[in-house]
Order: structure tokens, then C-alpha cells, then sequence
């Protein structure tokens, strides 16, 4: 069954560069950004690991909490985030997830129940495996961008829908394109206009369905 916005985030325990990881257990009573590799020790993959570690504070402010999967298993992780931090400068602060059976990335509808790792395998065996996920508190899964293989991953892009997420959870708002924390929001077309101007006072109602209120504070 393929996964959806709002489907509750699929649970599993596997073991991990910080050891066994139960994924329920890890997000708490946060949010959790799980991204995935098709292999360990390539190019593109090990920039964004250094992107994300350079960024794992940013995260950490916005109670978000970071795991990266990769079909390789703990021993070739713990080698690989070396690399990582020669190349960025910065420690890994975050577990990486060893999914050498593909448990992961098969629940995750990532690959077809089929799929199995070949001798000699490369990258391209597992390309699919090339997913960000954002998960909440209530384990729902908030987000998912899908990426090919040589297209690196923007964090900056990531810690903003993130951004926009906690500002519009369980709130009467929508974030417009490029939003940015502090820019003004869309009120959801669930309110009526009277209920919003008494609400949050004065919009900016550029058309009938699109009315802008600041940010409450």
C-alpha cells in the first residue's frame, strides 16, 4: 500500500549507528525528519549528510530530531560518517539506520516487495531509496519528497517546510509559496472571512479566496 499525507508513519526497530532504534520511540514528542540513501560511500549522498549534520542545531531548536537510513549495515555507517565529517568538518549527531534487508525501504514503499540486493550491487539497484520523510508528534507523516539520484538534497528547504508545518499544525493557516517564518499567512478557506477579521483583525483579501493575516506571536 503505497504511504499518503497523514498516514501514520509505519513503526519498526532495526539497528542503528547509536544502536537498536524503534522509530515510535525515537520521534517522542517531536518531529522527526528520515531521510534515506541508496548506499553508502557515494558522492551526492555524503554532501547531504554534511548538510544535514551542519544543520542538525537548526532542527534540534524546532524540537525535530534527524535519522538517515541506508542500505548498507552499522559497521559500513560508522566508516562512512568519517568520511562525512572530512568532508564537512562537522560530527555526526544523528543515527544512521542500517537497512540491509530492505525492511525499511520496502514498508516505506521505496521498492517493490520483490526487490533484494544483487552481488556486486551498485547504487542504481536500490535508486528508489531516495526519500525525505517529515513525521510528527502523533506519528503522522507530514511530508515526502522524492529525489533522483543526481539531485542533492536542499536542508535549508527541508527546515523550512518544517518551519511551516509547526506554524500551521492544528491552526486555521496555510503558508504561501517561498513562506518564511515571520511572512504572513493564508487563512484555510474553513473560516469564513467574518470569523477571521474577528479573529485576527484586519486581512489583506487580494481575492475573494486568497486573505493574508500576519503571524499571532
Amino acid at each position: 500500500m503505497s504511504l499518503r499525507i497523514n498516514d501514520i508513519a509505519p513503526d519498526f526497530t532495526v539497528d542503528s549507528t547509536d544502536g537498536t532504534l524503534n522509530l515510535h520511540d525515537y520521534i517522542g514528542d517531536g518531529y522527526v525528519v528520515l531521510f534515506s540513501h541508496p548506499k553508502d560511500f557515494t558522492p551526492v549522498c555524503t554532501t547531504e549528510f554534511s548538510a544535514a549534520t551542519k544543520l542538525a542545531g537548526e532542527f534540534a531548536k524546532r524540537n525535530c530530531k534527524l535519522a538517515g537510513i541506508s542500505i548498507d549495515g552499522v559497521e559500513e555507517h560508522k566508516q562512512w560518517m568519517a568520511d562525512v565529517k572530512t568532508y564537512g568538518g562537522t560530527a555526526m549527531s544523528f543515527p544512521i539506520i542500517a537497512d540491509q534487508d530492505l525492511k525499511v525501504a520496502k514498508l516505506y514503499d521505496m521498492l517493490p516487495a520483490e526487490a533484494y540486493l544483487p552481488d556486486g550491487r551498485t547504487a542504481n539497484d536500490t535508486a528508489t531509496v531516495r526519500t525525505t520523510f517529515i513525521i510528527g508528534p502523533d506519528k503522522k507523516i507530514r511530508l515526502m519528497l522524492i529525489y533522483p539520484m543526481s539531485v542533492g538534497r536542499n536542508f535549508d528547504e527541508i527546515l523550512r517546510a518544517l518551519d511551516a508545518i509547526r506554524q500551521t499544525d492544528g491552526q486555521p493557516f496555510a503558508t504561501p509559496a517561498d513562506w518564511r517564518p515571520g511572512d504572513d499567512l493564508i487563512v484555510a478557506l474553513s473560516m469564513s472571512t467574518e470569523d477571521a477579521q474577528a479573529k485576527f483583525g484586519k486581512l489583506d483579501i487580494p481575492l475573494p479566496y486568497l486573505r493574508k493575516t500576519k503571524a499571532p506571536k
